[in-house]
């Protein structure tokens, strides 16, 4: 809610805060969830490209053993969103190359994402963000 509201420092702290207590006891979505909103929250472009690069790490399975299906599934959902952050990310750096790479990467990833609003809204923002980065 802090981030949503503005107050980023304070959700930064908070995000930090639940990152160290559950480094040894949360599952990858969990975590990878919390890395995600943490990139979101940083002010610095390359902060937030290492949370978002962090997120797709515990997505792909560093650090996670595989264990729960559901948990398996959930991660495959995400890696679009996953890939557009990295991409926005990647742009904001001035690195247009990596930008299209990982754009490439959110669009093969789609098939994972249901018919619904939040599948929408990421095919949405991966049209939005292919626009503005234009031919390659």
């Amino acid at each position: 809610m802090l981030l949503h509201v503005g107050d980023r420092e304070e959700a930064r702290h908070r995000f930090a805060a639940l990152w160290a207590e559950t480094a040894d006891s949360a599952d990858a979505l969990h975590r990878c969830t919390l890395a995600h909103y943490m990139a979101d929250a940083q002010d610095d472009p390359e902060d937030e490209l290492a949370w978002d690069l962090r997120a797709l790490a515990l997505a792909e399975g560093d650090g996670w053993d595989g264990r729960a299906r559901g948990e398996a599934l959930a991660l495959r959902v995400l890696k679009p969103s996953l890939h557009l952050s990295l991409a926005a990310d990647y742009l904001k750096l001035r690195r247009p190359e990596a930008a299209r790479d990982h754009l490439d990467r959110a669009r093969a990833t789609t098939g994972a994402l249901a018919d619904d609003g939040y599948g929408h809204g990421v095919r949405a923002e991966i049209a939005r963000l292919g626009r503005a980065l234009g031919p390659g």
